[in-house]
This record gives C-alpha cells, sequence and structure tokens, in this order.
C-alpha cells in the first residue's frame, strides 16, 4: 500500500497500561511467561507521584489549615527584618574579593613584618588603600595645559579650602592638622605644590623633571600619580600636563577613626557645592565605593515596588476569563502573594540566624517572584485539565499529580543550583545563594500550601457555581428575557462537554492546533536545527569574548561623583599603574658579598619584566651600600653590617623596609614601578607575571612574595573562571541526577541537562556581547541561569515523557498543549518583573536585568521551540538504533515484532533522513 502521510512510529508496549513506558527491552530479556521484563527508571517518580496525590486530596478536603498556617509562620520569621541593619554588609573588599585570596594572605605577612610607622608617613609603604580624600583637577576645555598660573592659582585656593576645612565631634572642632597622616612631625603635602612653595606664579618658571624630581631636603619625588597626561621635552623636563591630582591622606589610627570619617564627610560635602571656573574638579575619598554601594541598595525598594505591580497586573490578566465561574483572577493575586511571603519567611529566617544581607541579595525577590508565578502557572494549567464535575480533593489530587511533581524537580534542581553556589569564594555570591535557595524552599512549600489551598476554595466556589466577584450563584446560560449585559456579566461555569474539562482558551488551542503542527513538519524541523546552529555559533564567539574581573566604578550608580573621579583617573593616570613590594620572606645574609649577587640576579628578573620600568626601581640594599661607601664601611662583615644599620635606617624611610629584630634580619623588602596597566587584562597578566616570577626567582635561600593593595581586587582574576566553571559543572551534574531519578526516560534527562548546557553557553556569549564582563556579580547571574534553564525543558520534558500518545509528534505536541502556554506565562511574567531594573542607575541591578533577560528568552525558546523539536527528532533515532546498534539476531528479533504502521514508517525516516 502506498505510505501514509505523517504517519509517527508506535511505541512497542508489552507490559500493560501507563502514561510513560521509558526503558528499553533488550531483545534477549524474555521471561519464561513470554513476557519482557524491563529496566525501571520510575522507581522515585511514581512514589512521589502517590505522595503528593495524597497532599492534594488532603488540601482539597482541608484548605483552610494549609491556608492560614503559612500566613503565621510568615508573620513570626517576617520578625528577622527586624535585624536586617545589623546584618546588612557593603564592605566592597569582604563581599567581592576571594575570601582566601593569596593578597590577603601576603598583606597579613606585610602587615606582621612591616608596621607603619605613623611618625613616618609613606605612601608606597601603606598594606591597604589607606584613608584618604582625592581631587583630580583638568583644564576646560579638556586637553589644554593645567600647568598655567591662571589653573594654578584657582588649585591652590581649592588646597587651602581644604587644609582648611574642620569638623564638630562632641563639642570641639576637628581640624585638617589633627587627622592628617604625618612625616617628620607635619601634615604630608602633595609635592607638587610643596615645590613651587605654594605661589601660582612658580609653576610656569620652575622646570619640574618627570616621573621624578629632586627635591631638597626629600630628594627624588615620584610624579607619576599626581601629574597625568603629560608631556616631557628631549631633557625629561614637563612642557605641559593635562591633569593633577591631589591627596590628602588621614591618620590610620583606629582611636581617630570617628573624627577621620566625618572629616571625609565634610570633605564630601563641601567638594559637592563646589563652583569653579576654567578647570573641572572630581573628587573621592576612601569610604566613597562603600557609601555608593549603599545608596544603590535604596534604589531596588522604588523597582521592587513597580516590579510586584507589574507581575500582578500581568498575572491577572492572563489568568482572567471571560467566564465568570472559571475566572481565576483571585488565584492569580494569591499566586504572587505566595512569592512574597516566602520571600518574607526565608529573609526573616536568615536574618534571625545573623546571615550577611550584602545589597546583592536585594536582586533574589525579583528571581523569587519569577519562580513562584512560573510555578502557578503550572498548577493553574493542570487544574484547567480537571474534570469540573470531580469533587474539589480529586480535582487537587489530579493536579498535584501533574504540576507538583513537575514544580518538584525544578525546585529540587533550582535549590541544588543555588546551594552548589555556597562554595564560591566569594561572599556576596555566598549569601545570594543561602538567601535564594531558601527562599526557592519556601516558594515550593507555600505553593503546594497555601497557594494550593487557595486554588481548593476557588475551586470549590467552582463546583457551586458562584460569581468570582460576588460570590453569588449564577446560572450556566441567560434565559432568552435577559440582557446581554447581564449574560456576560451574570452567567458562568460552561466546560466543554467532550472532555469535562473547563474550555480550551485560545491561546492553549493555538499550541494544540497550529503552533505544534507546525513545529513538528520535516521542513521546520530543518529551519530549527539551522536556527540553533546559528545560535550556537554566535554564543561560542561571544565565550572568546568575556572579559574578566569586576570594575569598581561600577559598584556605585551611573551619575554619582564616584564615576566622574574614576573616569578622569582613567583618561590622564593610566601612565603609572602599582608601586609593588617585592618581599623577602625568610632570613638572608645581606652582608655576604656572593649572596647580594644572587639577590641582585633574582631581583634583575622582576625588572626585566616588560611592565616595569627599571629606572624607578627602589631597593634599602642599594642605598645602603652606597651609605658604606661614603662611610668608609666594610658591610660584607656580618657585625660591621648589623651595628650600622639602625643608624642607616633611621635616616630615611628605608627602616619601614626591614624587619631586623633581635639582631636579626626576619624579612625586608623591595619596590618595583610597573607602567601601562590600562585594563582589566593588563591588571591579571601582570599579577600572574609577579606571581609567576616570584617562584621563579626563589632559589638559593630566597624565597619572595609580591604584594601591593590593589592585589586583593585583582585576585578575582585568578578563581572568578574556575569556580564559575566548578558551580556550573556541580550544578550541571546535580541536575542530571535530579533529572534521572525524577524524570521517568533517560534520553530526556539528558536533554534537560543539555538544555543546561546549551543556555550557560548562549548566556555567557551573549553577555560578553553585550558588555557584561565575568565577575563575582555575573556569576551569581550564572548560577541563575543553571536553574531557570533547567525549569523550562524539565517542564516540557516532564510532559513529552507522561504523554500517553503513541507517537513522539502527538506526544510533543500534546506536551506543547499543556505547558506551552504556561512556559510562555512564566517567562513573559519575569521578564516583566525584572523590566525596571534596566531603568535602574546601578551596574549591578542592570547586569542582573542583562542576564535574566537572556536567561528567560533563551530558556523559554529552548522550552518551546529546540527541545520539543529534539526529542521529537531523537526519540525516532532511538527507535531505530534497536536496529542499527543490536547484533543481526537481536534485530531480526525485534523486526519480527515490528508492526505493519512501524515497517511503513521506517521506510519513510530512512528516505527522509538520507535526503537530509
Amino acid at each position: 500500500k502506498a505510505p501514509q502521510a505523517g504517519l509517527e512510529p508506535q511505541t512497542h508496549q508489552r507490559a500493560g497500561p501507563g502514561p510513560t513506558h521509558c526503558a528499553t527491552v533488550p531483545p534477549n530479556q524474555r521471561m519464561k511467561d513470554g513476557k519482557t521484563s524491563r529496566w525501571r527508571t520510575d522507581c522515585i517518580e511514581k512514589p512521589l507521584s502517590r505522595l503528593l496525590m495524597a497532599l492534594g486530596r488532603a488540601v482539597g478536603s482541608h484548605p483552610w489549615p494549609f491556608f492560614i498556617l503559612p500566613m503565621l509562620i510568615s508573620a513570626a520569621l517576617g520578625g528577622g527584618f527586624y535585624f536586617l541593619k545589623d546584618n546588612e554588609t557593603n564592605n566592597i573588599e569582604e563581599q567581592f574579593t576571594p575570601v582566601d585570596g593569596p593578597a590577603k594572605l601576603e598583606r597579613t605577612f606585610v602587615k606582621q613584618n612591616f608596621p607603619l610607622d605613623a611618625s613616618a608617613f609613606s605612601v608606597q609603604r601603606l598594606y591597604s588603600e589607606g584613608t584618604f580624600a582625592s581631587l583630580i583637577v583638568s583644564p576646560v576645555p579638556p586637553g589644554n595645559n593645567i600647568l598655567s598660573e591662571e589653573a594654578f592659582a584657582q588649585i591652590i585656593g581649592l588646597d587651602a579650602l581644604v587644609r582648611n576645612l574642620s569638623v564638630r565631634d562632641g563639642g570641639r572642632d576637628v581640624t585638617f592638622a589633627e587627622v592628617c597622616a604625618k612625616a617628620r612631625g607635619q601634615c604630608v603635602q602633595n609635592e607638587i605644590l610643596e615645590m613651587i612653595d605654594w605661589d601660582p606664579a612658580q609653576i610656569e618658571r620652575s622646570p619640574i623633571a618627570f616621573p621624578q624630581h629632586m627635591v631638597q631636603g626629600r630628594g627624588l619625588v615620584f610624579l607619576g600619580n599626581s601629574l597625568g597626561g603629560v608631556t616631557v621635552n628631549e631633557s625629561g623636563f614637563v612642557q605641559r600636563a593635562e591633569a593633577l591630582r591631589l591627596y590628602y591622606f588621614l591618620e590610620e589610627n583606629s582611636e581617630m577613626q570617628m573624627e577621620t570619617s566625618l572629616w571625609l564627610d565634610e570633605f564630601l560635602r563641601v567638594c559637592d557645592g563646589l563652583s569653579v571656573e576654567k578647570i573641572k574638579v572630581s573628587y573621592f575619598t576612601s569610604k566613597s565605593r562603600e557609601e555608593e554601594l549603599d545608596a544603590n541598595s535604596k534604589e531596588v525598594i522604588q523597582l521592587f515596588s513597580a516590579t510586584y505591580f507589574l507581575a500582578i497586573t500581568f498575572s491577572i490578566v492572563s489568568c482572567l476569563r471571560l467566564d465568570n465561574v472559571r475566572n481565576k483572577a483571585w488565584v492569580a493575586t494569591v499566586g504572587v502573594i505566595t512569592a512574597g511571603l516566602a520571600v518574607l519567611s526565608s529573609f526573616g529566617m536568615l536574618l534571625y540566624i545573623g546571615v550577611p544581607f550584602p545589597m546583592t541579595v536585594a536582586n533574589a525577590p525579583f528571581l523569587i517572584l519569577g519562580i513562584g508565578v512560573d510555578d502557578m502557572f503550572i498548577m493553574i494549567s493542570s487544574w484547567q485539565q480537571t474534570k469540573v464535575h470531580d469533587e474539589v480533593k480529586d480535582r487537587m489530587a489530579h493536579t498535584y499529580k501533574e504540576a507538583a511533581i513537575s514544580i518538584t524537580i525544578t525546585t529540587l534542581t533550582d535549590t541544588l543550583a543555588f546551594y552548589i553556589g555556597i562554595l564560591t569564594p566569594f561572599s556576596s555570591v555566598k549569601s545570594f545563594c543561602l538567601y535564594t535557595g531558601t527562599a526557592i524552599v519556601f516558594c515550593y512549600i507555600y505553593n503546594i500550601t497555601f497557594f494550593g489551598a487557595f486554588l481548593a476554595l476557588n475551586g470549590r466556589r467552582e463546583h457551586s457555581n458562584r460569581h468570582w466577584l460576588t460570590c453569588r450563584k449564577v446560572p450556566v446560560e441567560s434565559s432568552p428575557e435577559k440582557s446581554a449585559i447581564y449574560s456576560i456579566c451574570c452567567t458562568g461555569g460552561t466546560y466543554d462537554r467532550n472532555t469535562g474539562t473547563e474550555e480550551i482558551q485560545p491561546v492553549n488551542n493555538f499550541f494544540l492546533k497550529y503552533y505544534g503542527p507546525f513545529l513538528t513538519k520535516p521542513w521546520t524541523v530543518f529551519f530549527v536545527v539551522l536556527l540553533y546552529a546559528g545560535y550556537l555559533s554566535v554564543s561560542i564567539y561571544g565565550c572568546f569574548q568575556i572579559k574578566e574581573g569586576i570594575d569598581l566604578r561600577n559598584l556605585a550608580a551611573d551619575d554619582s561623583y564616584v564615576v566622574n573621579y574614576y573616569n578622569d583617573e582613567k583618561e590622564y593616570f593610566t601612565e603609572y599603574g602599582p608601586n609593588v613590594m617585592i618581599v623577602v620572606t625568610d632570613e638572608f645574609p645581606y652582608w655576604n658579598k656572593t649572596a647580594r649577587v644572587s639577590l641582585t640576579r633574582s631581583l634583575e628578573k622582576f625588572l626585566n619584566l616588560p611592565f616595569v620600568d627599571k629606572s624607578l626601581f627602589l631597593s634599602w640594599l642599594d642605598n645602603y651600600e652606597l651609605y658604606a661607601n661614603l662611610t668608609l664601611l666594610d658591610i660584607s662583615d656580618e657585625t660591621t653590617f648589623k651595628i650600622n644599620l639602625p643608624q642607616f635606617t633611621k635616616l630615611n624611610y628605608f627602616k619601614q623596609d626591614v624587619n631586623f629584630t633581635n639582631n636579626e634580619i626576619y624579612a625586608s623588602r623591595f619596590f618595583i614601578q610597573t607602567v601601562n596597566i590600562t585594563n582589566a587584562v593588563d591588571e591579571e597578566n601582570m599579577l600572574n607575571k609577579l606571581r609567576d616570577t616570584a617562584k621563579e626567582a626563589s632559589v638559593d635561600g630566597l624565597n619572595f612574595l609580591v604584594y601591593h593593595p590593589a592585589f586583593i581586587y585583582f585576585d578575582q582574576y585568578a578563581v572568578v573562571v574556575d569556580n564559575t566553571i566548578q558551580n556550573i559543572l556541580l550544578a550541571t551534574g546535580a541536575m542530571l541526577v535530579v533529572s534521572l531519578l525524577l524524570i521517568p526516560n533517560p534520553l530526556c534527562s539528558l536533554w534537560v541537562t543539555f538544555a543546561i548546557a546549551s543556555v550557560i553557553v548562549g548566556v555567557a556569549g551573549f553577555m560578553a556581547l553585550w558588555d557584561v564582563n565575568l565577575d563575582s556579580i555575573s556569576m551569581i547571574n550564572l548560577v541563575i541561569c543553571i536553574g531557570f534553564s533547567v525549569d523550562f525543558s524539565a517542564h516540557i520534558s516532564y510532559a513529552f515523557v507522561s504523554s500517553t500518545k503513541s507517537s513522539a509528534k502527538e506526544k510533543a505536541i500534546e506536551a506543547l498543549f499543556t505547558l506551552g502556554y504556561p512556559i510562555v506565562q512564566g517567562a513573559v511574567s519575569t521578564i516583566l518583573g525584572i523590566v525596571v531594573l534596566s531603568a535602574a542607575k546601578s551596574y549591578i541591578f542592570r547586569t542582573f536585568f542583562k542576564i535574566m533577560f537572556l536567561v528567560i528568552s533563551f530558556g523559554a525558546i529552548h522550552g518551546i521551540t529546540f527541545i520539543p523539536v529534539f526529542m521529537t527528532y531523537k526519540y525516532n533515532v532511538l527507535f531505530f538504533s534497536k536496529i542499527i546498534f543490536c547484533k543481526m539476531s537481536d534485530a531480526l528479533f525485534f523486526l519480527n515484532h515490528f508492526t505493519f504502521s512501524e515497517a511503513n514508517y521506517l521506510k519513510h525516516f530512512l528516505f527522509f533522513n538520507f535526503s537530509l
């Protein structure tokens, strides 16, 4: 006979009825009674399904306890928000740098061996960024020479204004002179102003050598961090400069912390109201980043209010029905409230415990809202497919059997993804994952109790045919004498007479009659494969464009003064990078000439690095040798070396560079000046090369470490990629295990894992093309990516394998009919919930929006396009793999048991695939 068009292969069922027969039947495994044995993969799914059915029946029978108890629990746990202020933490180093980063250990060593000398302040010898205020002054218009008498007259006036600032503390005035950092008994001054003796006329007359200038009584002074955009003549003197930076360092004494903080606040207040002409001034303090980060958290409150309004509006609109009895408006409202209760309970509980609350956690409620609303739509969809005249408890049992398993899978995978994220070395990520993972657990519990109870109460109203708004009984149809308005407003309760379920909604009908059949046509499959190939190609290209590291300016709002300062710093002061300490960490015979030669060779390895300026190398040992030559000392003798060392170090700052205790040198340090460190790639390469050189140079009893306070932040480059990959692999493995246990089809579990990998690659690639770096903030969102990519694919995969239809094509269409619209609803509601973040002034919130938009978009496309097509196609491939990969005898066994329609389909399948 002629082949029948559109015929699909039939699954060969031998062991009785059931919604899913997912395991293969090996041809050589036949029981003595003629029946086939089967590999069971539903040993967890079936008992769990029965358990959830029982829970659904209990909720349907006694809804009020399940409705009231979650509200009481939420009220009790919500009291934890009283401790929110105590648990808030916006310490940037603590939250956005690796907890056990190497630089923190290096800093501890430096701090112990080279304590600060409060009487001899030195910027390059600080083991932290210090406490300071800073101004960057540039000409207007940009590009002019800042080294003019007119400009310096204003600059000197600014300097005087700052140095004369005072604040009230406890009834007394605190002046700059009291809180300033001191050297030789005086406040540390800005060298460029000190050089001209605060006389603006001298700036155009005094030649300035760059980058080092000899100052009488002080020696060589480094100006690379003070003058920016410098042009020098052939003799090395400054011809012009485009910017000047002024620093005002304050005491590091903890006893003065309150006074210095008040003075910095006053500095910011004065600079905020500053009005100058012909020069531009940007300002910054050592506490600015944390204060601006804290200010960002206040913006999220308004955004969250707008988000909930949008989510509730969309949920209600998408659940509205023209039928006054079947209307789900109140159900949608309670669904959104359920997510709110989950946030209230989980956050309150963790705040009671004392878990830190960084600003990144403020993103979590947006995410929980999306997850909660998505689960709500799944529950409503399953409820609508139950028979309207059944008892409410039976309808609830059926709803929980179908929907609760699906949301159980996604809850487990989401929770695992976030709890695995706790393994990351970034505290901000740890806190976010802990808060979000716990909120997801509460969201699940409240969905199957609080929301389920309201769904049951609403079901009782529907069962008695009561109006959704007035709760009065209404007729199913209007009598002829009633008006059209009465028919619209005062009737309801219609249903599908053929199936006994609620009438199919137009959008569900679209998936059943149009989209599903269209998606499974051969030419559509071919187009979808091409589309996916294009998506994957662009994604992989984007992955190679990823940039690492967080730009500290992004922690402040776009319109913050901090951003202006960082922009000026990047424009004018990138020629000279960090002044790095090279520390000899062990005892070493510095007096021995042979040992000194070995030390010099090791140090030359650092000096020969391409980003190091040899001429700016600072060595206490070289200076000690010069001192010895001038004073005719023989420092090759150990006793002479040690006796004269204290006298030498008293003459300058070198006392802070040698740990000379109990007549032994336990450690010492040297300084190298890096150059042309302009971006994150340069910072990462510099750090890695310096540490590699330290290992390479550590020979002959020498052991080195390298350190600069900025390395605390640069350490993220060393761990962010490895930890992101580690978290993704662990979470993906956990997803696979959960899917194998709860989705009764191994192939579909693999497809869920495939969807995770595919969405992650897509999000990583497209986020790079959307100017998002890989840092601790985007790492959080990639963890989110795992959870959401599971949500959509798991829902559709579970519906596919649970379908009782005989062919793969029909399974796909039914899965799309059942869950296509809920997936679209969940995706749109989540995007609406985060779209307000796109208008945020904070990089953190905008990054959250960008990645969440990519995750939701790609996850939904995989769920309703790629996965159905690939599962349909691969389902067929699996069917015929029994022939291709089995022994001939096994293949003959299968052929003998093919039905006529299966053999007929074989011809079509082979013809179609060989044609492709």
